[in-house]
């Protein structure tokens, strides 16, 4: 037996008698019955097997779940201390640089940072370095040490290695700038990324 579509004329009387007993909640019309002629259904059949639009993306995309062609988004990091000091130009001998660098050179004078606060390492450094240029030395070292994060870190965390990357800072900046010539990370055996080479101008 075939399936009926639609309803009968005595359904869709009967719905109109009910429809026109309501009270509506909104000032919108009374819905009708809907319409069973076989013609509206066959156009609401092939409204609803209608191809859906294509979804456009934009150039340089690719459909979800691919990734083999999204754009890479690059992320560039701050650089390390001995980073920024390779784009320093050179202003010394670059004899006397390469040995330096290669650690061949000893520091005539040597200051230690462990433990000092950058309040306390400021003025250190500068009666270090100025008092260190006033007797003639050349060479001097700088140790800052590495740097760790403490285990409390309290509400605020903290960058470990705060004197490592402000040492060069100040060296740079007046009134040691004046004095310093060339500032570069020291070798293994002077303490590596640890510790700066400060050689000052006569």
């Amino acid at each position: 037996m075939g399936r009926r579509r639609g309803l009968t004329p005595e359904d869709r009387e009967l719905w109109s008698r009910v429809a026109r007993t309501t009270t509506p909640l909104h000032r919108a019309a009374i819905p009708s019955a809907p319409d069973a002629s076989p013609a509206a259904s066959e156009a609401a059949a092939r409204k609803s097997s209608s191809p859906k639009p294509r979804l456009e993306l934009p150039p340089g995309l690719s459909k979800p779940g691919n990734t083999a062609r999204l754009p890479s988004v690059g992320y560039s990091r701050a650089p390390s201390p001995a980073e920024a000091l390779a784009t320093h130009p050179l202003r010394m001998d670059q004899k006397t640089h390469r040995q330096m660098t290669r650690g061949k050179l000893r520091p005539e004078a040597r200051l230690d940072l462990h433990g000092m606060t950058l309040a306390q390492a400021g003025p250190e450094l500068a009666n270090f370095i100025l008092s260190c240029h006033a007797r003639g030395f050349r060479l001097l070292l700088v140790i800052t040490g590495k740097g760790s994060r403490a285990a409390d870190e309290g509400p605020l965390p903290t960058r470990p290695g705060a004197l490592r990357h402000q040492v060069p800072h100040w060296l740079h900046s007046a009134p040691l700038s004046r004095v310093v010539q060339q500032v570069v990370p020291a070798h293994l055996r002077h303490g590596g990324t640890g510790a700066y080479y400060v050689y000052l101008r006569r």
